[in-house]
């Protein structure tokens, strides 16, 4: 989504339809302009987060990957929301857009 490609585009470059890891993820910022934070920072509240960042969330089922975008929270577990899923921990690492 932030990069402006499609699934299937980013499924060819990391040769992965699984899974992501966190190399991968940073692979894919770079390789498609944007600029990932080197650090992980746990969070606690929404007002806490940057304009645009990769969250990692423990939910009840386990831990995934979410994007939170200027206010909206999109996961692939639970759909598009106002605020965090349930999660016990979070983390999150801010990406920023660079210039092409």
């Amino acid at each position: 989504m932030l990069a402006g490609t499609t699934v299937d585009e980013i499924i060819t470059f990391l040769d992965n339809e699984r899974e992501t890891t966190l190399k991968e993820m940073e692979k894919a910022a770079a390789h498609y302009g944007l600029e990932m934070s080197p650090h992980r920072i746990e969070v606690h509240d929404r007002s806490e987060l940057p304009e645009t960042c990769i969250l990692s969330l423990e939910t009840p089922r386990c831990w995934h990957w979410s994007l939170y975008c200027r206010g909206i929270f999109y996961d692939p577990e639970h759909g598009v929301m106002d605020n965090f899923p349930e999660a016990n921990r979070k983390y999150y690492w801010e990406i920023k857009f660079n210039e092409r």
